[in-house]
């Protein structure tokens, strides 16, 4: 939708985004890399192989053409013969192939990491268009294939006119050398030719590896449009999360409302303001707010209150020091102890002279002593 407003893909890429195509198998991946991995590990295993490897050839060569006169005549050796000297050569390949496959494994996941998915092996439509082939070759992606093909050729080029022209005398010794000797030269010669040769295509690394990581970046990049949808996603719509909020905020008051009834005292600020408060003896804490609201849920909390009879008491400077200090479930802070204390002896006191069992108790002050910082 966001293309279709002809929007540009000016955003980088989100978590979210490169989460979603890391899954689909897009990851950035640089074969010019793992090419010069294979190439040089290559090179590396010959040279410190090359003897093993040899003399595991020397040796199969003459198993296969060293026997008796009776093995000429039996066609059952044939299969003995032949998997001796194929014997000979398995552990030195096998070697050098468990070493290219490292360097292969390494050289693809070295920028990309390791990554499976099995949407890369679905079949695609678009794969086998010829319209959509002919796009990748001459589009901007094939120009560029071009340029570091043409770059590959120069450097190789360059690399071997550099070789021969410095190598130039000492091949000219081979031909004057025992054949033995020329061997051995001419094979160690041609292994470091081609190390330098395999090594030579870490120039083209060098400049594909930033170009992969930069182009994998821009097929990702996001229009702003794209980027709120994909937010908006993830957080939900502003008027699902404000519908949210307005349910959790309803439990949560049911559920503090249900507190009321079981609370010892509600402290209010006529007008504004009341908070229920409980006092556990036995657990020997101090009391702590099971309800509290202002306006409209202070209203309902004393209505609730006086419904089951709870004690109501007048007291704005405490009821809001208590309010906006003390949070449900907490209990109220130690400044404050003194004068929630006294409202609970006062309400005991009160009880115990209507059931007849002591005088009238002294009222309560209006207004408490607030300690600084309590003062609201």
């Amino acid at each position: 939708m966001a293309e279709a407003d002809g929007q540009e893909k000016t955003e980088d890429p989100t978590g979210k985004k490169l989460s979603d195509a890391r899954n689909k198998g897009q990851v950035v991946r640089s074969k010019e890399l793992g090419t010069a991995a294979i190439l040089i590990m290559a090179a590396f295993a010959l040279m410190m192989l090359g003897d093993y490897l040899g003399h595991a050839f020397v040796t199969m060569m003459k198993k296969a053409f060293t026997f008796e006169r009776d093995v000429v005549f039996d066609p059952s050796q044939m299969k003995v013969v032949f998997a001796n000297g194929i014997g000979e050569m398995i552990l030195p390949t096998l070697a050098i192939l468990v070493a290219l496959f490292i360097a292969g494994v390494a050289g693809a996941i070295m920028i990309g990491g390791m990554n499976f998915s099995t949407e890369v092996m679905l079949p695609k439509l678009s794969k086998m268009s010829p319209l959509a082939g002919f796009k990748r070759m001459f589009g901007s992606q094939g120009w560029i294939e071009l340029l570091k093909s043409i770059l590959k050729v120069t450097v190789i080029g360059f690399g071997v006119w550099g070789i021969l022209h410095v190598s130039f005398a000492d091949i000219l010794v081979l031909s004057s050398t025992p054949l033995g000797s020329s061997v051995e030269a001419a094979l160690d010669m041609l292994l470091w030719m081609f190390l330098i040769l395999c090594l030579s295509l870490l120039v083209i690394v060098v400049v594909d590896v930033p170009y992969q990581l930069w182009h994998h970046k821009e097929q990702l990049k996001m229009t702003k449009q794209e980027v709120k949808d994909e937010h908006k996603d993830q957080e939900g719509k502003p008027e699902v999360k404000g519908r949210i909020r307005r349910l959790q905020m309803e439990a949560a008051q049911r559920r503090m409302m249900g507190e009321v009834p079981t609370a010892d005292v509600v402290v209010t600020n006529p007008t504004h303001f009341s908070v229920a408060l409980k006092y556990d003896a036995a657990s020997g804490g101090a009391p702590r707010v099971v309800a509290k609201g202002v306006d409209q849920i202070a209203l309902k909390i004393r209505e609730i209150a006086r419904e089951y009879e709870v004690p109501v008491m007048s007291s704005p400077q405490l009821c809001r020091a208590i309010y906006h200090t003390t949070e449900l479930e907490q209990e109220i802070p130690h400044e404050l102890f003194v004068a929630v204390a006294q409202i609970l002896a006062y309400l005991f006191q009160l009880e115990q002279y209507r059931k007849g069992r002591g005088k009238r108790p002294t009222a309560l002050p209006k207004e408490f002593d607030m300690p600084e910082g309590f003062k609201y």
